[in-house]
C-alpha cells in the first residue's frame, strides 16, 4: 500500500486525477477538467508512512494541508487515513470528495492485487 500512496508521482494511479508531475519537492496535478493544480511536498516519512502536501500559488486556495497516513493493521492490512484543512473551508468539501473516491479506487485496486 505504501508503495503507491507514498510515491508522490503515482497519485493518478489511485487519485481522481488525470496526471501527475514531480520534480524534486514540487508536484503538478492535473484534473479532467484542465485544472492544473501546484503543490510543495511537506513532508514523505518513510518510517511513519506519512504524505503530506500543499497547494500552492492558487488564486482561490489561501491555505492548505493535505496528509495521507498508511497505519499498519496486522500482518496483511492497513488503514488509509486522508485528510485535509483548507481555506477557504469549501475547498476541504472539494478536497474530501475526490479524496473519498480516491480511497475506494485504492482500495479496489489493492484488493484486485
Amino acid at each position: 500500500m505504501w508503495s503507491l500512496v507514498g510515491d508522490p508521482a503515482r497519485l493518478h494511479e489511485w487519485f481522481p486525477t488525470t496526471a501527475t508531475e514531480v520534480v524534486g519537492n514540487k508536484r503538478w496535478v492535473s484534473l479532467a477538467s484542465g485544472l492544473k493544480f501546484e503543490e510543495d511536498i511537506v513532508t514523505l516519512d518513510h518510517d511513519l508512512r506519512r504524505f503530506q502536501y500543499t497547494i500552492v500559488n492558487n488564486a482561490i486556495v489561501k491555505s492548505h494541508l493535505g496528509t495521507v497516513d498508511v497505519i499498519p493493521d496486522g500482518d496483511a492490512r492497513c488503514v488509509v487515513v486522508y485528510s485535509t484543512d483548507a481555506d477557504p473551508e469549501v475547498m476541504a468539501l472539494m478536497i474530501a470528495g475526490a479524496a473519498g473516491d480516491g480511497l475506494e479506487r485504492l482500495k479496489t485496486t489493492m484488493e484486485e492485487s
